[in-house]
């Protein structure tokens, strides 16, 4: 049997097999019921792998085996595989999350601290920025980021970008409102994200800005992440964001922002 690579990897990707796995496992949804070695065969794996492979895809709920000799195995039908693998990603990821919270505190995570503290003082303050290509992770950074603020965020950003924000951070900046944190947002309001920026007036000051295009965000004054592009003009895959950790550079971006605040429109006042 010839399956395609590409199908291969998909499997991999999305099931969490390695390559023998995925060939032992299409061999068998294409035979329904077999032998290891003829499994094997089909699948191009070496045989001294086969059982070693099928007893691995038993575990993880691929296959049933059937008592008799010799030994066949069945196969599951994918939508359960597929129930099975999520239940699977669930209690894996809680298990990590459980690992790492229960970090805080120990020795480990204080020498880790240590650590970082005694490596920063070694950083010239150009170093202290980076490139983020992809919405997915300038979002994850800006979300860490905004996490660590202890007096303000100001924030200017597109239409729809409001509304990716919303989504992303509406917790955060619930939690930084309870801290006394003061968080500032500029954005064009229009009649399909005005929704939104009445849900996010509930922890931020919201105002409207047509005249400036602009994407970024400022923490406390001294750090900064801004992106490069209008999000119309490019794909999220290809988005990047430029962080930097200077309170020269960020303190002089927010002064300019608070001379163009005292212009913008309050929420309130636009009328769509």
């Amino acid at each position: 049997m010839i399956v395609k690579e590409d199908f291969l990897n998909k499997l991999r990707q999305y099931f969490g097999l390695n390559l023998y796995e995925a060939k032992i496992w299409t061999a068998l949804l294409s035979r329904g019921v077999s032998t290891a070695g003829e499994l094997a065969d089909i699948g191009n794996v070496p045989r001294s792998r086969a059982y070693d492979i099928l007893e691995s895809l038993e575990k993880k709920g691929f296959v049933l085996m059937k008592l008799g000799k010799p030994i066949k195995y069945l196969a599951v039908e994918p939508k359960e595989v597929v129930e099975r693998v999520k239940k699977l990603m669930r209690e894996n990821a809680e298990d990590q999350v459980k690992n790492l919270e229960s970090l805080r505190g120990t020795d480990l995570h204080k020498e880790l601290e240590l650590l970082h503290k005694q490596g920063i003082e070694f950083v010239e303050p150009t170093d202290l920025s980076g490139a983020i290509r992809g919405r997915h992770n300038i979002y994850s950074h800006l979300d860490l980021m905004v996490r660590g603020a202890e007096k303000s965020v100001t924030l200017m950003t597109s239409s729809k970008g409001l509304q990716r924000k919303a989504e992303a951070l509406k917790p955060v900046f619930e939690k930084l409102k309870r801290k006394g944190v003061k968080i500032r947002i500029a954005a064009p309001l229009t009649k399909e994200n005005m929704q939104v920026a009445k849900e996010l007036s509930k922890f931020a000051e919201v105002k409207h800005v047509d005249k400036i295009g602009s994407r970024f965000c400022v923490v406390d004054g001294k750090d900064l992440t801004f992106m490069l592009m209008h999000d119309d003009n490019v794909h999220p895959s290809y988005d990047v964001g430029v962080w930097v950790s200077t309170p020269y550079f960020a303190g002089a971006l927010e002064n300019m922002f608070n001379l163009a605040w005292q212009d913008m429109k309050p929420m309130n006042s636009v009328k769509n």
